[in-house]
Formats: structure tokens, C-alpha cells, sequence
């Protein structure tokens, strides 16, 4: 079973059972910019494990009042509490890619 189906239908802060449990108060976005470097988005013709063009200083979307639906859409769940805590916006992609089992392609992380 993979982890989005592990995850289907229950709280998206509790983490799968082989985590450690996240904080039940950090359900708002932490700015750590992952969701918009790890995965591939089809909308922005950006691939996965590369930077999101609109990422702007401090892992802030330059286009947020016009992003994209699949952005608008996202929700922070229990990767974020995962990620975030990482020093780096790399080190952040890297876990988040980890954690699906994904591999970023050519020129990604």
C-alpha cells in the first residue's frame, strides 16, 4: 500500500503509522516551499524535483492572487510537519520526493 493510498479518507495531519506523529497545531502552510519544487506540475510545465518558476525569496509564490488551480488547490497535511523542519529548500524536496518514493529527472535536485 502506498502512502496517498494509506492516507485516503483520514486526517491529513496524522502521519502513516511508520512516522512520527505531527504536531496537531501546525495545519497552516510553513512557507517551506516543497510542494512547489518536489512534484511535477503540468499546469507550469514544471517537473518534478525542480523549482517552480514563481518560487520567489523566502519560498514565496510571486503569482499567489493568480496561481494555478493544482496550487490553489494544495492543502498542507502531514509531509509539510516532515519537511519543513529541513534546513534547506533542497533537503525539504529531496524528503518530500522520498517520502512518495519518487525520483526527480534530469536536471532536478
Amino acid at each position: 500500500m502506498t502512502v496517498v493510498e494509506e492516507r485516503s479518507g483520514s486526517d491529513l495531519f496524522t502521519a502513516p503509522g511508520d512516522y512520527p506523529p505531527r504536531s496537531a497545531w501546525q495545519r497552516d502552510c510553513t512557507a517551506c516551499g516543497a510542494c512547489c519544487t518536489a512534484p511535477d506540475i503540468a499546469a507550469l510545465a514544471k517537473p518534478l524535483g525542480v523549482p517552480c518558476v514563481n518560487l520567489g525569496a523566502g519560498c514565496l509564490c510571486a503569482v499567489y492572487a493568480s496561481r494555478p488551480a493544482v496550487c490553489r488547490n494544495y492543502r498542507p497535511d502531514w509531509v509539510c510537519g516532515e519537511v519543513a523542519p529541513l534546513p534547506t529548500l533542497e533537503a525539504r524536496a529531496r524528503r518530500f520526493l522520498e517520502i512518495y518514493g519518487l525520483e526527480p529527472v534530469g536536471r532536478g535536485l
